[in-house]
């Protein structure tokens, strides 16, 4: 299966709660952290909520 490299771009500070909880259920805890996540729809539903957040480094999310 084809995995996604997320980078957390910009701080969660003054960012809505459940976009903070979306950032948290992939593993961002802070600025310049990675992580990797399985390549499926729930995955690039959590992208989709907080494009303006994160950074896909592997893969495109359309």
């Amino acid at each position: 299966m084809a995995q996604l490299t997320i980078k957390l771009v910009k701080s969660l500070v003054g960012c809505k709660k459940d976009q903070i909880a979306t950032a948290y259920s992939l593993g961002l805890r802070r600025p310049g952290h990675y992580t990797v996540q399985p390549d499926n729809a729930a995955t690039r539903g959590k992208i989709n909520k907080i494009p303006h957040l994160v950074q896909v480094v592997d893969g495109e999310v359309q």
